[in-house]
């Protein structure tokens, strides 16, 4: 008997695949064959199908199938606009999930700071990221893509005498013209499960 996400995985789906999927290559963007989207997606391949989405060699029946389904149910002609970069408590009406996105996508990755300054190129290639550039005071910082369209810049400041180490994750800006508020939040948990799991 199929989960309750699986049931939101295939339900999304078939809403995607029962309307026009015309230029839906060019609105992800993926590489279109047959009836199968091919793009990346935190950090590996993905396929999406009428028969199920795919990440690596895994299908996705749980949450990442969810928010790549809803990216797909998404999908327009915007572009990407990463600057100027934006907080998540900064977009509109994402009060309720704003306590969750910082505990699960910024603490949980305070442990880690030093692992992860030494394990940056490692990141930036599984994730098509790249550094950030100068972003002041901060001690290093880079960006990644887990979805096409949608960026996420996270920003190191190390531990020193006086403070503890900190994450700040700030959003493309026109993050939510590609997913809802409550799924852009879990965008940036798993994304950063997916750099945790790179750490290993």
């Amino acid at each position: 008997m199929a989960s309750r996400y699986e049931k939101i995985v295939s339900d999304n789906l078939r809403k995607l695949y029962d309307r026009a999927t015309v230029n839906l290559d060019g609105l992800l963007p993926a590489v279109q064959k047959d009836n199968m989207f091919c793009f990346e997606a935190f950090g590996q391949p993905c396929r999406l199908s009428t028969d199920g989405i795919q990440l690596g060699k895994l299908p996705q029946t749980e949450v990442v199938g969810i928010l790549i389904s809803l990216y797909a149910l998404h999908a327009n002609d915007e572009t990407c606009m990463l600057e100027p970069l934006k907080a998540y408590k900064d977009f509109p009406n994402s009060m309720p999930y704003a306590a969750a996105f910082t505990s699960h996508t910024q603490q949980v990755l305070v442990p880690e700071v030093e692992k992860i300054k030494s394990f940056q190129q490692k990141i930036w290639t599984a994730m098509n990221g790249m550094d950030a550039g100068a972003i002041a005071g901060c001690d290093f910082s880079f960006v990644v893509y887990p979805l096409p369209k949608i960026a996420l810049c996270y920003i190191f400041y190390e531990a020193d005498d006086d403070f503890p180490a900190s994450v700040t994750c700030l959003f493309s800006n026109n993050a939510n013209s590609f997913l809802p508020m409550d799924a852009l939040a879990d965008v940036g948990e798993y994304t950063s499960k997916r750099i945790l799991e790179i750490l290993e």
